[in-house]
C-alpha cells in the first residue's frame, strides 16, 4: 500500500476559521479562570468541538448557543465573550458555505 503524499497547499475554508474560533475560545476560559460558570463553559466548549458536533452543525449550533446563555448569566471576562461571539459569527459563516454548497 502505497504512502499518501502531504498536501502541500491547504485551503482555507469557513470550517477552519471555526475551529481556530473554537480553539481559541477554549483557550481563553482556561487563561482567565476562575470565573463564575468557567467549567461548564468547558465542558460545552468541549462538547461543541467533538466530533459528534462536527458532523452535526445543528447540534453544534445549538451547543454554542446554551455557551452564550450560560455565560449572560455569569461574570465572564471580556475576552471571552469576544470568542464566544466569534464562535458564533464562524458558525453562521459554515452555515452559508453549506447553502451555497462550498461546504458538502
Amino acid at each position: 500500500m502505497p504512502v499518501p503524499e502531504e498536501p502541500i497547499h491547504y485551503e482555507k475554508t469557513a470550517l477552519s476559521d471555526l475551529q481556530g474560533a473554537w480553539e481559541n475560545l477554549r483557550e481563553s476560559v482556561v487563561e482567565h479562570h476562575p470565573f463564575p460558570a468557567w467549567q461548564r463553559l468547558l465542558l460545552h466548549i468541549d462538547e461543541g468541538m467533538s466530533w459528534e458536533s462536527v458532523r452535526q452543525p445543528d447540534h453544534m449550533r445549538e451547543t454554542a448557543l446554551l455557551i452564550r446563555n450560560i455565560a449572560s448569566q455569569a461574570d465572564v471576562p471580556e475576552a471571552v465573550t469576544f470568542w464566544i461571539d466569534t464562535v458564533g459569527q464562524d458558525l453562521e459563516e459554515v452555515f452559508a458555505a453549506i447553502a451555497k454548497g462550498e461546504i458538502p
